[in-house]
């Protein structure tokens, strides 16, 4: 992605936003809902997968828990979209505002504008890389990468070949993704070599380059996708090969996801796949909500453990970030260079919820 460009795409946006500040139309006070419940805007960041529509089903419900108004937008994996709708939560009311930026280098001018209008930010899924939220809603990126990288290197033995799907690497997670997966390659798994592929999150590009890939290298025995975005290409591209075979054929390629949905969880107990990371969509969604009415609310929160089992930890000064728990699940819930796995078959995973 080029940043000067998508800068650029966002200034009449937040033009416009700094113009609704400096009138006063920013404060979110200007209206509630019915029942004088809170005002809070959620924008989705795209609606083309099904970790983001499971996100999108969760939020509703989560808001009428908490005794929240809700108005929703979705930006399409588009900042100057974002700005635009920012714009538009605010005209309607919104006292909090909750959104997940693709990329989280460009949402800084975004940020400062809400900061000025004192609108509280909590961001999801991802942080910013430059300013201040009231609070990140994710769990350990990095953790994502080394539990993919432990699964493939005991499986493999420590050695071999594997390619690794990245998203883009503008956002924060594909870069802590791909650095918690490296780390943990050079230090515990030396001989098995790394084939680091950008993606954009596009599908159909992480197909051609697994293609590639394979085809430069027929002996690739593993395969890490940073998101589910790349499972159907992926699957289609080893059926291809004639390599979408069952986990104790010699041909088998091992196959680590990272979300968590449904197909996922199917496919692992079918032996499609072999394991992912279950990202907590459904408390992306619960605690981006909880944190806006306690920012709302004129609550404060400091580093330490929570009572929702997760750990606050300060990434820089202004910025607090709720790292939840995200597992990793196998077909059997064993133990994979140390870290424990769920089964795919476990009801406490989001996934298995949603059918």
């Amino acid at each position: 992605m080029r940043p000067r460009p998508v800068l650029c795409a966002t200034a009449s946006a937040l033009s416009a936003l700094a113009l609704l500040s400096a009138c006063g139309g920013g404060s979110g006070s200007t209206a509630t809902s019915s029942g004088d419940k809170p005002l809070v805007g959620v924008d989705y960041p795209r609606s083309d997968t099904d970790f983001w529509n499971a996100y999108i089903k969760y939020t509703p419900e989560y808001a009428k828990r908490l005794g929240l108004s809700l108005r929703t937008t979705n930006s399409q994996n588009d900042v100057a979209k974002l700005a635009a709708n920012v714009q538009t939560l605010i005209l309607q009311g919104a006292k909090g505002i909750a959104a997940a930026p693709q990329s989280t280098f460009a949402i800084a001018p975004i940020l400062a504008q809400l900061q000025a209008a004192k609108i509280p930010v909590v961001t999801i899924d991802t942080r910013p890389d430059t300013g201040k939220v009231y609070m990140v809603v994710r769990a350990d990126n990095r953790a994502y990468g080394e539990k993919a990288c432990k699964y493939l290197g005991t499986k493999l033995g420590g050695k071999g070949k594997v390619v690794m799907l990245q998203g883009d690497l503008s956002s924060i997670n594909s870069r802590d993704r791909t650095e918690g997966f490296n780390a943990c390659m050079k230090a515990d798994y030396p001989d098995i070599k790394v084939f680091a592929e950008a993606t954009n999150w596009d599908g159909d590009v992480a197909a051609q380059r697994l293609q590639t890939d394979l085809t430069a290298h027929p002996d690739i025995k593993g395969i890490y996708m940073q998101a589910s975005f790349a499972l159907s290409g992926t699957l289609h591209v080893l059926r291809q090969q004639g390599l979408l075979v069952g986990p104790r054929d010699p041909k088998h390629v091992f196959v680590v996801s990272n979300d968590g949905i449904p197909r996922e969880l199917r496919n692992i107990s079918s032996g499609t796949i072999d394991a992912t990371v279950s990202q907590p969509v459904d408390l992306y969604a619960k605690y981006a909500l909880y944190y806006l009415k306690a920012a709302i609310d004129g609550k404060t929160f400091k580093p330490g453990r929570t009572d929702h089992g997760s750990t606050i930890v300060r990434v820089r000064d202004g910025l607090l970030e709720d790292q939840l728990s995200a597992p990793l699940v196998t077909a059997d819930g064993g133990t994979y260079g140390g870290v424990p796995s769920l089964k795919s078959t476990d009801p406490s995973l989001w996934g298995n919820s949603l059918g």
